[in-house]
């Protein structure tokens, strides 16, 4: 007889996670993936499943499970303006098809992301999961279980919707070169942001295209506060021009770097990325990649119930698109000017 006891409220993934001693996606894979892992320990997650009277709710068995007309939407960080956009399109989409929506606020944690989609899993039908902070892998997983789309993010096999932020940065890179500078530094967000590696590499490769130096700082949170750890960096590399992982971080820096005395855009120069609320008032007002953030919500939340559609009628994947791209630009303003002759700080 198992000495085990079920919690008082519905068996949960994190329930059995916690009574095998193993983390939650340990305990996903093994009760979803056949083979995977261990095989003792996926025979102890299943017999200790089977005792709580853990039941996981997956593709196969969504259809059997009464709709609760809710969408979770779960965004990095709430207090971020570039979620605003996101909250307000997806809520409008969402409402006009007669959903209502779950905020999740994840505190950039890919932890708290797997948690709160297991531990609310009978509150909603599906989730839309914003700038996630889990792997490839793993929200590959996950979408086999239960049915999501990853927004800002491009994932084989998964519903993704993608602000195509390197091309941004790209027009980013020649925009600096052709007002003379010749050594850029990129301010990286959180090492376990997807974007800000995918960022990098755009701000890499098209400096190799133009014969640029560039370097990189950080990582840092893409909070405003970070900005001026980021621009003491950023100055100690002799670069003339940064380009930022987000407006946030850019305008730490602009607050820092006017502390410190350095002139922008004469002595260095700043460039942002998401054309948040503000970033036009700042001073100077920020020179920053633009992106279709609502349309991307509205596209989300219709990828989404493309997929709810399709398991309701016994679809085994979807038959419309998998990854949709949307375009980004660069809105040139005032903290962008020509290389100056000497470095911040330096000789000519």
């Amino acid at each position: 007889m198992s000495s085990l006891t079920p919690p008082p409220h519905r068996p949960t993934l994190a329930d059995v996670a916690d009574a095998a001693g193993v983390a939650i996606s340990t305990a996903s894979r093994a009760l979803a993936v056949p083979g995977r892992g261990n095989p003792d320990t996926r025979e102890r997650i299943i017999r200790i499943a089977k005792d709580l009277g853990y039941t996981p709710v997956t593709a196969s068995n969504a259809s059997a499970t009464p709709s609760t007309r809710m969408v979770a939407v779960l965004v990095s960080d709430v207090t971020n303006p570039f979620y605003f956009g996101i909250i307000r399109g997806t809520q409008q989409a969402l409402r006009v098809a007669g959903y209502s929506q779950i905020l999740v606020h994840t505190e950039e944690s890919p932890e708290m992301e797997e948690s709160t989609l297991e531990e609310l899993r009978s509150s909603y039908d599906g989730a839309i999961l914003t700038a996630s902070r889990l792997s490839d892998e793993r929200l590959a997983e996950l979408s086999a279980e239960l049915p999501l789309v990853a927004l800002n993010r491009a994932v084989p096999g998964v519903p993704s919707v993608f602000i195509d932020t390197p091309l941004g940065f790209d027009q980013a890179v020649e925009h600096l070169a052709s007002l003379g500078h010749r050594r850029i530094c990129y301010v990286a967000g959180p090492p376990t942001s997807w974007a800000s590696n995918l960022r990098w590499r755009a701000v890499a490769a098209a400096c190799e295209r133009l014969g640029i130096e560039y370097t990189k700082v950080g990582p840092y949170q893409p909070r405003t506060k970070a900005g001026a750890a980021a621009a003491d960096a950023a100055l100690n590399t002799g670069a003339t021009a940064c380009v930022a992982f987000n407006d946030l971080l850019a305008i730490g820096m602009l607050i820092r770097l006017k502390e410190r005395g350095v002139r922008v855009p004469e002595d260095m120069s700043i460039v942002g990325c998401d054309d948040i609320f503000g970033a036009d008032f700042c001073n100077p007002p920020l020179t920053t990649l633009t992106a279709p953030v609502e349309q991307a919500a509205r596209l989300s939340v219709s990828m989404l119930l493309d997929r709810l559609q399709s398991e309701r009628i016994g679809a085994s994947a979807l038959t419309r698109r998998h990854i949709a791209a949307l375009p980004t630009h660069l809105t040139v303003r005032e903290s962008t000017g020509s290389a100056p002759r000497r470095t911040p700080g330096g000789e000519s």
